[in-house]
C-alpha cells in the first residue's frame, strides 16, 4: 500500500512510518525539515496547512493517515486546520482513503463508566478544553469531507511496551484508560485496508 503520513516526525505518526516499512508499505512523510534517507519512505517537504503544497504528497497514494497533534496547551487548532488542508488536497488529487487521529478524551458515551463521565472527563475538560475543541472541529471537517474516513480516537497515549488492546467501534473503549503509541500505529494501519470501519469511529485502549 501506498501511505502518506501527516505528523510523521514525532510521537504516533514516527511509529506508524516505522511499522508501515516494515511491513513493506510505500510510506511517504510530508515534513517541515527534510530527515536523513530512510529505504522505502519518500518525503515532501512542505507546510501541511498549504493544501497546493501537500498535492504531490497525495497523488497516487492508496490512503492517508493524519498523526497531527496539538502543541500543548493554547495551541490553536492545528489538528482543525490540517485536516481541513488535508482533505482539501485529497479532494483535487482524488484520493479517498484518509484516517485521523483526534482522541477519546473529549467525547462522553456508553463507553465510559460513571467515574469517566461525572468526574474524570469535565476535569480533563476544563484543562485541557483548547485541544479538546480542536479536536472537535477536527472530527467535524472529517464527517463533512466527503471522502472514505475513519476516526481513531486514543485515550491517553504513552511510550510505554506494546501488549494486546481493545477497539470499540463508534464508542470509547471501556475502562480503555492509556495506549502506547506503537500499539495505536498498529491500529492505525489494521484499520487502512478495513473497510467496515469507514465513516466509523474507532477507539482503542487496554
Amino acid at each position: 500500500m501506498e501511505i502518506t503520513v501527516f505528523g510523521a516526525t514525532r510521537g504516533t505518526g514516527r511509529h506508524v512510518v516505522e511499522q508501515a516499512l516494515a511491513a513493506g508499505h510505500h510510506v511517504t512523510a510530508v515534513v517541515r525539515r527534510r530527515l536523513p534517507d530512510v529505504p522505502g519512505l519518500d518525503q515532501v517537504v512542505a507546510d501541511v496547512m498549504d493544501p497546493r503544497a501537500i498535492e504531490e504528497a497525495l497523488t497516487g497514494r492508496d490512503a492517508a493517515v493524519s498523526a497531527l497533534g496539538p502543541r500543548g496547551r493554547g495551541a490553536g487548532s492545528v489538528c482543525a486546520d490540517g485536516a481541513r488542508s488535508i482533505i482539501t488536497a485529497m479532494r483535487e488529487t482524488g484520493l479517498r482513503r484518509l484516517v485521523v487521529v483526534t482522541a477519546s478524551g473529549h467525547v462522553v458515551d456508553a463507553g465510559d463508566g460513571p467515574l469517566n463521565r461525572a468526574v474524570v472527563k469535565p476535569l480533563l475538560g476544563l484543562f485541557l478544553r483548547e485541544g479538546f475543541a480542536d479536536f472537535a472541529r477536527t472530527e467535524e471537517a472529517v464527517r463533512a469531507s466527503g471522502l472514505d474516513w475513519t476516526i481513531m480516537r486514543p485515550p491517553r497515549l504513552t511510550d510505554g511496551e506494546r501488549r494486546p488492546y481493545r477497539t470499540a467501534v463508534d464508542e470509547n473503549v471501556r475502562r480503555g484508560i492509556t495506549i502506547a503509541r506503537a500499539d495505536l500505529a498498529d491500529a492505525i494501519l489494521a484499520t487502512l485496508d478495513d473497510e467496515a470501519t469507514i465513516g466509523h469511529t474507532v477507539s482503542v485502549g487496554y
